[in-house]
């Protein structure tokens, strides 16, 4: 182990290990740019021609959304509040089963390529244009974070230029997005989930080699109050509570899996619907895998600086570069293996920022270009797509200046897919679940939705919640070998703290306590409801009743994995009338011949295919 404060710098084996990660993922875009003839239509560049299976997908899910903002915010998070975060565990599990059995069906039945599209089947094109408009905001703001997360990863333990590193994770994977398209980001995504967890395994065994096995590290983790697995505190202003982690996860993480664009584009993406239900499931054993490593890896951390807190201590200006100055330290005799460390979080970006430029690429294409320019041929529209990934690529690296002025990573980036994913997700549930929720309904319900749920985003940004909402574990500098040393917050002195809340309830309104400190997992959850609610109501006083949806667009007993078995082993009649779920359909008629809808919203659009052109033509009149 180096003095605290002292260690180690990139070695030329470091660069070598990093360069090679950067080499490799370029040329998978440049492979897939023309394997099999080349990128020819713009479904083969945005969709993967619809060929891709379980075991690809299913890692590349798992690699976009647990990225840098997991290899450098979790271990931190655990560092500082303990292992509680292990949690979203349960939280993964929900997500999945959700996303599979509710959402799933519906997107791979319709046969589409942006999820909002089906907001425009389903209701109308102006609601499909609020949609999109939200996921272009909110996606940019999101990848301007897990760009900025890795530069400070290389500012820290090699000195890059921070803004330079930047650029450079732009460019990288802005090029092989833009070369090879979605069978490129799925495939550089399964190279870099291995970099990744290469990476985390390389930290684990040096930490239980240094400490002497795994037993001394769950013991000071124990005796540093790290081990907390259980706060049932039912308050939703605490920070992290078993529900605020279950529940408003499980909301958080249903508008990433289920309806965001990136994930979805994906797993639509396989070639049947067994195979994208199993990319879910599979994907799952990798959230559980990458969340262990993240959390084994912040309890590491604490029983490595458990007397010498480096944060405390100055020897790094924020906690997000808590885990490279980790790596560097105790990597620092092993040539190479700082650079996979920092490889590992570059990959986790790398991952990310593919999938949401391509997934931007998708919406602006299918949501924006395609409805209004009909004489686009296919060789155009690929030539689009590829052009609008690189503009797309140039405004997310200036984006992520925006990323420098936030707060903590982990917090800032699932804040930003609350505040927007919440009330999408419930624009989506509406439609899924409804079958009596018409266009006013889901675009007042959207905008009702959104407001409340900036409103609180906002003002938590204007008033941090109160130190007693979010108070940080005991961290000591009693070990560093120095006498003198300005702490921080997170000093064990226990003076500071009480004036500072004495100081905060005095000069902060009573709003602020009480509805600007609401739990950050909440910010989805009260978007969500407040949509849902405010939709069904505007929908059942302006004759939501009265219309009628096809079933196609709805969640039916046909659709759940079960139902599919015993179809399958009992050879139902494929004649069988399909029940929705959950509202009795308003048609009575012949059920071979689709009833119509009031909603005209979907007659000019092109269709993609013959199936599909079909079925319109039965649906709407």
């Amino acid at each position: 182990m180096s003095t605290p404060g002292d260690i180690g710098s990139f070695t030329v084996w470091d660069y070598v290990v990093f360069a090679a990660m950067l080499l490799i993922s370029a040329i998978i875009g440049i492979y897939y740019a023309f394997a099999g003839g080349g990128q020819k239509t713009s479904a083969d560049f945005l969709m993967g021609g619809r060929s891709m299976t379980a075991v690809p997908v299913a890692l590349s899910l798992t690699a976009s959304f647990m990225s840098a903002v997991t290899v450098l915010g979790t271990p931190s998070e655990v560092y500082r509040f303990g292992a509680m975060f292990s949690i979203f565990g349960i939280t993964y599990t929900l997500v999945v089963i959700i996303t599979s059995e509710v959402y799933l069906p519906v997107f791979y039945r319709l046969g589409i390529t942006s999820t909002y599209e089906y907001l425009e089947l389903r209701f109308n094109k102006y609601v499909r244009l609020l949609g999109t408009g939200l996921f272009i905001i909110q996606t940019i703001l999101y990848t301007g974070i897990v760009i900025y997360a890795p530069a400070l990863a290389l500012n820290q333990v090699t000195g890059f230029n921070l803004w330079g590193a930047v650029v450079a994770t732009g460019v990288v994977c802005t090029f092989y997005c833009t070369m090879g398209g979605l069978k490129a980001v799925v495939w550089t995504d399964v190279f870099q989930v291995g970099i990744m967890v290469a990476g985390f395994s390389s930290v684990i065994i040096r930490t239980v080699v240094v400490k002497g096995g795994i037993a001394p590290i769950l013991n000071d983790s124990y005796y540093g109050d790290r081990l907390n697995f259980w706060d049932f505190d039912p308050n939703p202003l605490q920070r992290h509570t078993f529900w605020t982690i279950v529940i408003g996860g499980t909301f958080t993480w249903t508008g990433i899996y289920g309806v965001n664009q990136s994930q979805v584009q994906r797993y639509i993406a396989c070639k049947n619907r067994f195979q994208a239900k199993m990319s879910l499931y599979i994907n799952l054993l990798g959230l559980w895998a990458i969340l262990a490593c993240a959390v084994l890896s912040g309890l590491g951390m604490y029983s490595i600086y458990r007397d010498c807190d480096p944060w405390s201590a100055k020897f790094v200006s924020a906690p997000d570069q808590l885990m490279p100055y980790l790596a560097l330290d105790i990597l620092r005799d092993y040539p190479g293996l700082p650079g996979l460390f920092v490889a590992c979080a570059y990959s986790g970006t790398l991952s990310t920022v593919s999938s949401s430029i391509n997934a931007l690429a998708a919406v602006t294409v299918e949501d924006l270009i395609r409805p209004y320019f009909k004489s686009l041929n296919e060789t155009k529209l690929s030539w689009i797509s590829k052009g609008t990934s690189l503009v797309y690529g140039v405004i997310c690296i200036a984006m992520a200046a925006l990323a420098s002025l936030m707060g903590g990573l982990l917090q800032a980036a699932l804040s930003i897919f609350g505040m927007v994913g919440g009330p999408l997700l419930g624009l989506f549930t509406l439609g899924i679940l409804f079958p009596f929720a018409n266009p006013t309904g889901a675009i007042v319900g959207l905008l009702f939705g959104f407001t409340v749920s900036l409103w609180v985003g906002i003002g938590s940004q204007i008033y941090s919640p109160l130190l007693i909402r979010s108070l940080p574990k005991n961290l000591s500098i009693a070990g560093c070998n120095f006498t003198s040393i300005q702490s921080n917050w997170t000093s064990t002195t226990a003076l500071p703290v009480l004036t500072t809340l004495i100081s905060e309830a005095q000069e902060r309104p009573a709003l602020a306590d009480n509805w600007y400190s609401l739990s950050y997992l909440y910010f989805s959850t009260i978007g969500t409801i407040v949509a849902v609610a405010v939709g069904v109501i505007v929908s059942l006083l302006t004759g939501g009743l009265k219309q009628n949806i096809h079933p196609d667009f709805l969640l039916t007993s046909q659709d759940f994995s079960y139902a599919e078995f015993f179809s399958s082993c009992c050879k139902a009649k494929e004649t069988e009338e399909v029940k929705v779920l959950n509202w009795k359909p308003h048609f009575d008629a012949d059920p071979d011949v689709a009833p119509g809808t009031d909603n005209p919203a979907f007659n000019h659009l092109e269709m993609h295919d013959t199936e599909k052109k079909e079925k319109m033509n039965g649906i709407h009149t």
